[in-house]
């Protein structure tokens, strides 16, 4: 079982990092609100219909229905809004550097809420790959000009971005404590993904009738733009928040979140593909880090 939480979690950061790569261009044509609207919408239709074809239904420990409820709000309406803004402002490397700091907030969370605790192996190995993902951030691509100002440019002030990155961040885990106890009583990872991702996607519905200007798509709804909005989205809300969770009911949250944390360093070689720039060697230490801290969660 530890072996399939680590793969869970590990497999939602190469996800993450691939649907960030993917995202910053319709984030930031469509706009925040419409972007995420777009992928909740699209995400939880296929979840209902996957979870209801296989039966999943059935596992949902519906006493726990707060706990679905405080997750899609804040997991997924809010932090996805906040995600989106942050990562069409500062592109899917930073994004994920801040995504990282659900790491000691999810931790913090499941010891004073949760009363988690982490061995000695498990808390080593934790250490490891945050140090792994910070130096590869510190160290990684900076380049605004050419291949990399599609990926790397910062659109506006800074400080607004690392504000919604943050935000993002704290909303994240505390979606997953509040799913905690649900999937620890026997609910099915994609089952508790789809309600939570079907209450953001009908909140999110619901505010969309309101006709404000902050509501309004950035530029025309293509369906080159729609596609490309939803291609992503499928890969963080259907298959990576899946996976995550896996990774949650195998572990403690501080464990599950630092694992599913590691798309820093798994998105170097994807701007390396992308942009023809190869990062520093430092990177790549960093990623080294994260393999040997991963090896000692596997043997806690």
């Amino acid at each position: 079982m530890v072996v399939i939480g680590v793969l869970g979690g590990l497999g939602a950061s190469f996800l993450w990092a691939l649907g960030s790569m993917l995202a910053r261009a319709p984030a930031r044509r469509l706009g925040a609100f419409e972007f995420t609207r777009t992928q909740l919408i699209s995400s939880s239709f296929v979840l209902l219909v996957v979870v209801t074809l296989s039966g999943g239904w059935a596992s949902v420990s519906w006493a726990h229905g707060s706990g679905f409820v405080v997750s899609s709000v804040v997991g997924v309406f809010l932090g996805n809004l906040a995600m989106a803004s942050c990562l069409a402002r500062g592109g899917p490397r930073r994004t994920q550097l801040l995504m990282a700091l659900n790491v000691p907030i999810a931790a913090i969370l499941g010891y004073t809420a949760l009363g988690e605790s982490m061995s000695m192996h498990q808390a080593g190995g934790t250490l490891l790959v945050l140090a792994g993902v910070v130096l590869a951030i510190l160290y990684a691509p900076r380049g605004d000009r050419g291949a990399d100002a599609r990926f790397e440019a910062v659109h506006g002030p800074f400080a607004p971005m690392v504000a919604f990155g943050a935000m993002a961040a704290a909303c994240n885990a505390i979606g997953l404590i509040a799913l905690k106890p649900a999937l620890v009583a026997g609910t099915d990872p994609l089952a508790a993904t789809a309600l939570r991702t079907g209450g953001g996607a009908l909140l999110i519905a619901v505010v969309a009738l309101w006709p404000a200007k902050l509501f309004e798509p950035a530029s025309p709804r293509t369906a080159a733009v729609v596609l490309s909005a939803v291609l992503p989205g499928m890969l963080g809300y259907v298959a990576a928040v899946s996976l995550q969770l896996v990774a949650l009911r195998n572990f403690d949250t501080g464990v599950a979140a630092v694992l599913g944390s590691a798309a820093p360093v798994l998105i170097l070689p994807m701007m390396w593909i992308a942009t023809r720039t190869k990062p520093p060697a430092p990177a790549w230490a960093g990623a080294v880090l994260v393999l040997l801290g991963v090896a000692l969660l596997a043997g806690a």
